[in-house]
């Protein structure tokens, strides 16, 4: 996969890097465009040195080195990613003017293009970069909306430049071919809180990154995702309906609430298993003698749904610290799932809090399917290829 990322002249330039190795994550090659007033604010060199291509800054080469790169790369490129972009650029692409190598890229390229802007708030609010922003939209382009925050000359408002991670969950969302465009999925996430009193409260490890890779990678393929999350610090999905929880009890909740329509269900979520069975409503103070602290069961909210299933597709999660396989299988078959994640949370990066996991996919008749470690993200790929599969099997 390979795509442009067009930089334009501002001081958001230097968050371009990050974007390029934000990209390479996700195993994209990215060629770096730039205009010349770019250049004045990170040389050409820092960007072919991450990127490990060659950066184009020039409309026309030496007579020695030509070659029409406006056009070669139009033909090779799967997306034009603009970032920063500036009132200027933004203001060429809307009107026409080709009079570098980056705004006559953008009239030879038939790929989808993403832009996200920034410049100084009143720049932004200017009518007739609004106007312009329109017409791109109107053409098809995506944008990532700037963000409100602290911009260059000291003052505060919108234009600051989108996070990295959006930039590229929005592009990543654009390349992906939308092969689960108008399946409906349900996906929980994160951990559960289970309050032992109005300061202290029962939880887990989980930080909801493997549902939400779930979700974003999901909705990149064009599926309608509802994502119910625990508490976690992660930003919201693109494409994504979310529904935030604290308690498992307001999981089951919203769960069984959007069972209703959604064709695949996949339980990401690690739900707290135990509860206090009398919070306190008051803080329980140092000084009073402790008493055994009673728990109870929470609900089990999988098997809830897979008594509901119907002819859903219903995925769960194993994450364990020994005996993984087999608790998988046991799990597997009592919840009556058709897909089983069988979790080693024992293993060094892999399992709560990482950025990155090790597991064996199981199927329902039993056959495994061991994965190497990876990025998450690229789990969840693997997971929804699995579904995709199973989904065109249960069709035919």
């Amino acid at each position: 996969m390979k795509i442009v990322l067009g930089v334009s002249g501002g001081i958001a330039v230097y968050k371009a890097v990050e974007i390029v190795r934000e990209f390479q994550r996700h195993g994209v090659e990215v060629v770096v465009v730039m205009t010349r007033n770019a250049c004045r604010f990170v040389t050409p060199l820092t960007f072919q040195t991450i990127s490990q291509n060659r950066v184009y800054y020039r409309m026309f080469t030496p007579a020695e080195e030509w070659e029409a790169r406006h056009i070669s790369l139009a033909k090779e490129i799967e997306l034009l990613l603009v970032a920063p972009a500036t009132a200027n650029i933004i203001g060429k692409f809307a009107n026409g003017i080709a009079d570098d190598i980056l705004s006559t890229l953008f009239l030879a390229v038939s790929c989808p293009v993403v832009v996200a802007p920034a410049m100084h708030h009143r720049m932004f609010l200017h009518p007739q970069v609004k106007e312009n922003l329109e017409r791109l939209r109107q053409w098809g382009v995506k944008l990532v909306e700037p963000e409100v925050g602290y911009l260059a000359g000291g003052e505060e408002g919108v234009g600051r430049l989108a996070e990295v991670s959006k930039i590229v969950q929005l592009s990543l969302q654009t390349l992906r071919k939308k092969t689960l465009a108008g399946v409906t999925f349900l996906i929980t996430a994160g951990p559960t809180y289970e309050d032992i009193d109005p300061v202290r409260y029962i939880s887990n490890r989980s930080t909801g990154k493997m549902g939400f890779a779930l979700a974003e990678a999901a909705a990149a393929r064009g599926a309608e995702v509802t994502l119910i999350s625990g508490p976690t610090a992660l930003p919201l999905p693109i494409g994504v309906k979310m529904i935030r929880v604290r308690s498992a009890s307001q999981m089951r909740e919203k769960v069984i609430e959007q069972l209703e329509g959604s064709k695949v269900v996949i339980k990401a979520a690690a739900v707290t298993d135990f509860r206090p069975r009398s919070p306190s409503p008051q803080k329980i103070k140092k000084d009073i003698p402790l008493q055994a602290l009673e728990l109870e069961l929470t609900e089990d909210i999988l098997a809830e749904v897979g008594q509901q299933k119907e002819e859903r597709l219903l995925v769960g999660f194993a994450a364990e610290s020994e005996g993984v396989v087999p608790y998988a299988l046991k799990k597997l078959k009592e919840k009556k799932l058709d897909l089983i994640i069988a979790n080693d949370i024992s293993l060094p990066e892999s399992g709560f809090g990482s950025d990155t996991n090790k597991v064996t996919i199981i199927t329902a008749d039993g056959r495994e399917i061991p994965l190497p470690q990876l990025p998450k993200r690229e789990v969840a790929e693997r997971i929804l290829d699995k579904i995709e599969e199973m989904l065109a099997d249960a069709s035919r």
